[in-house]
């Protein structure tokens, strides 16, 4: 307990831990957060610090973070990180788990990093069933550099580089990343959730802890992907955002599990 709770223990008996109703992740600094009023990313990585907390690997966790909105991922939450090259986090993450199979390993990436320049290591991470969990943070733009189309981006959603809308004869088809993980042999745990609302916050938590359990257990491959809003690339409120998100991204990305089964292969 800390002094300062001890103290208004003292002052306040009601103030004491079993009546605790929340507090802040011990895992989160007190760094200010870069990112954007609305955005999905603090909550997310807020559900991650809790659910490492609450199995007890504070220190036995390796985050690693990508190349995109998330990029400083390390700066705020108090575990062991490595940065990797722009889509090469799953690469590196294979290494961290076979050298230290002991330890919590995951991977932090948004939908250009993971669903575009690191296509290929995502897909063989995940086929070869790697004990790793991926964090997939799909918001269907490049929130960083400027707002430009995502192989996530909707049909018809205009962005910084195609300004008149995606065209699937110019631009192809929108990216169903998870739906592609879930096919392949090494996965055994893959699901689509979101963080725009509280019921919704509860399930996203859940399902991380299923799939950092999953990779404990030795039981293969897990991808979350986050169905996520980008209030500044999309140019609309944080409140217009989940709006838009509910009434469009939803249609196309279904949120719910595509894929969970007891383990990849036996080993």
């Amino acid at each position: 307990m800390s002094e300062t709770l001890q103290t208004s223990v003292v002052e306040n008996p009601i103030i004491c831990p079993e009546n605790l109703v929340y507090a802040k992740p011990t895992l989160m600094n007190e760094q200010t957060m870069h990112y954007c009023p609305g955005c999905s990313h603090g909550v997310v990585h807020k559900l991650i610090a809790e659910v490492i907390e609450e199995m007890g690997m504070t220190d036995r966790t390796i985050g690693v973070s990508p190349v995109g909105c998330a990029v400083f991922a390390y700066r705020y939450l108090d575990i062991d990180w490595q940065e990797a090259a722009h889509g090469r986090a799953p690469a590196v993450a294979t290494a961290c788990k076979r050298l230290w199979p002991d330890r919590l390993v995951f991977t932090y990436q948004g939908d250009g990093d993971a669903a575009c320049i690191g296509t290929g290591e995502t897909i063989h991470a995940l086929n070869r069933g790697e004990n790793i969990t991926i964090i997939f943070v799909n918001n269907a733009i490049y929130g960083m550099t400027g707002g430009q189309m995502a192989p996530t981006t909707l049909m018809g959603m205009k962005t910084a580089t195609c300004p008149e809308g995606r065209r699937a004869d110019i631009h192809g088809f929108p990216l169903k990343m998870t739906e592609i993980a879930a096919q392949l042999e090494g996965t055994a745990y893959v699901t689509r959730q979101s963080v725009h609302s509280v019921a919704a916050i509860r399930k996203a938590k859940k399902a991380i802890r299923k799939a950092f359990e999953n990779s404990m257990a030795g039981r293969g491959s897990n991808l979350v992907e986050i169905v996520a809003t980008c209030s500044s690339g999309w140019k609309l409120s944080p409140e217009k955002a989940n709006k838009w998100m509910e009434e469009h991204m939803f249609e196309y990305y279904h949120v719910g599990d595509l894929k969970d089964t007891e383990a990849a292969f036996e080993r």
